[in-house]
């Protein structure tokens, strides 16, 4: 992968933490912004979403079952099922979404930029050999407010193109901690999760990787 840019914020005395801030086509990736135990606050507010609305493994409008587990807090989540990929005010079992905690919503109102708050924090669960297509995230309401990715767990590969699905696309391998924001003309872009180094963090003792998406929905 070639950035466009590199700006080195700040760095750990003892060199094991690298906190960048890079733009790879529009896409502004923070790259160590999160420290250890801002991860950890994370995960604990991350399960305790899941205890409120568990994780499903959604199926498409084609009927495949996807390889992620998905959850969602806000006042909307995300879905797809049968009927078409969506967003919806209850859990799939019929439950209002839990509130956005405000550990998450600290890093919108950080790196975003954006004048609205986030409606939808959606929670992707990648086990071992899980995977996300390219895509482009197209249901909310306005391109405009800029979509916003939190990485915890295990490393996983991240591909980002264009506006079209033929457009040339790069790789960033991300890390734990690491925060993305798709805004402007990366917001329309295609992007996607090749694969996961599963095992490769401690932040969840069993493995795998969580990403945390932040959207205005409206």
């Amino acid at each position: 992968m070639q950035p466009d840019s590199g700006v080195i914020l700040s760095s750990v005395a003892d060199g094991a933490v690298l906190m960048a801030r890079l733009s790879v086509s529009g896409f502004e990736i923070h790259k160590g912004y999160l420290s250890a135990d801002a991860q950890a606050r994370l995960v604990k507010d991350v399960r305790q979403i899941v205890r409120a609305a568990p994780l499903v493994q959604p199926i498409t409008p084609r009927g495949k079952r996807m390889s992620v587990q998905m959850t969602a807090a806000g006042r909307y989540g995300w879905i797809t099922d049968r009927q078409g990929y969506r967003y919806a005010t209850e859990h799939p079992s019929g439950t209002p979404w839990p509130d956005i905690p405000v550990s998450i919503m600290a890093i919108w109102q950080a790196l975003s930029g954006s004048e609205r708050a986030p409606e939808c924090c959606l929670v992707n669960f990648y086990g071992e050999g899980a995977r996300m297509g390219l895509h482009q995230d197209k249901d909310e309401a306005s391109f405009d407010w800029p979509v916003l990715s939190v990485s915890l767990g295990d490393d996983g590969l991240f591909r980002m193109g264009g506006t079209d699905r033929s457009d040339k696309t790069q790789s960033i391998w991300l890390q734990s901690g690491d925060v993305v924001v798709m805004g402007g003309a990366a917001r329309r872009a295609f992007h996607g999760v090749d694969r996961i180094r599963f095992g490769s963090s401690t932040v969840l003792p069993k493995g795998g990787r969580l990403n945390l998406t932040l959207r205005v929905v409206t």
